[in-house]
């Protein structure tokens, strides 16, 4: 069985993803991201995560869709940070 996410890898995560503390106590990450949640035999991701809270042992996870997921932290394993956006092209010559 895989180990779950500690408290000092999602903060490494966090970080990594430049997450700051919004009004209402999520931290709104700059670039989203997808986490990776396995329990006894089922597995799954959440991708698109634009920010996340901690409560206690529960990870409440908000998507760019306004979805609400909450898992446990110990289930979570992994987590995924998107590439930055690359700067827009226009058509033609420049």
């Amino acid at each position: 069985m895989l180990a779950g996410m500690t408290e000092e890898h999602l903060t490494a995560l966090l970080s990594a993803a430049e997450a700051k503390t919004d009004e209402r106590g999520f931290q709104r990450v700059e670039r989203t991201l997808t986490l990776y949640v396995v329990s006894g035999s089922a597995s799954f991701s959440v991708g698109k995560v634009e920010a996340l809270r901690v409560d206690r042992d529960l990870l409440h996870l908000r998507t760019t869709k306004g979805e609400l997921y909450i898992v446990l932290l110990k289930d979570v394993y992994a987590g995924a940070i998107e590439a930055p956006a690359a700067g827009s092209r226009k058509a033609g010559f420049v």
